[in-house]
């Protein structure tokens, strides 16, 4: 398996990414400080998706274990043009947590460049051949590796990682998390653009309670720059 330096959770340094992947710059990533209902007034809008950043803890493992086991007992069905890709590289959850959150918003018109390229390329494959595209993708990598370096803390790619990162989006007024570790999307019900990210807020919550001793969660936001 091919292996990534892990990006950090810094939206300076998220944001420097997603421009160099052809995201207009009038769109950002953001830290949500809090999910409170009172926090989340703070954070701009409309909020394109958010990301959640968690450790790999036991509990989650067994619960994602269990959830694997219904859902290829079960495979759920979800719309054909929801963009959902495999992750087949180690430690780029990440990338594939941004790629997701970019590539289910079509408001968000990219630019010539690297992601616009990528999801042309891969529309109509699987969520397996996407992230093998993605492993054999060398100016992807390339961008990647430079800007997992950026971070506050030691990049290295040897280290083993013990966080995962997810995203939530609003596809149709459904959300979905998109986990490249899954075997497909997970629905949570129905949202809307007015509502998605206090319904996304609820979810961040759900992946707390299961770890309630934990304290090592992040949740950013994808949202148009501030004013």
């Amino acid at each position: 398996m091919t292996t990534w330096t892990p990006l950090e959770s810094n939206p300076e340094v998220m944001t420097k990414y997603i421009h160099r992947l052809g995201v207009p710059s009038k769109w950002n990533i953001v830290d949500v400080y809090g999910l409170e209902s009172e926090m989340l007034e703070w954070v701009p809008k409309p909020v394109k998706a958010v990301i959640l950043l968690f450790p790999c803890s036991k509990p989650y493992e067994k619960q994602r274990v269990e959830e694997e086991e219904k859902l290829k007992a079960n495979p759920p069905k979800y719309p054909d043009d929801l963009f959902f890709m495999k992750q087949v590289i180690q430690n780029a959850c990440g990338s594939i947590a941004l790629v997701h959150s970019i590539a289910n918003n079509p408001d968000i018109e990219l630019e010539e460049g690297l992601l616009k390229k990528y999801l042309e390329a891969t529309k109509s494959l699987s969520p397996d051949e996407r992230g093998r595209i993605l492993e054999g993708d060398s100016a992807f990598t390339g961008v990647h590796q430079e800007i997992a370096q950026e971070g506050q803390t030691t990049a290295n790619p040897d280290e083993e990682v013990f966080h995962h990162f997810v995203a939530l989006v609003n596809k149709d007024g459904q959300l979905y998390e998109l986990d490249g570790r899954k075997s497909s999307p997970i629905a949570h019900g129905a949202t809307s653009a007015d509502t998605f990210l206090q319904d996304a807020a609820k979810v961040c919550k759900e992946f707390m309670a299961r770890d309630p001793e934990e304290v090592r969660f992040t949740v950013i936001a994808l949202t148009p720059k501030a004013d």
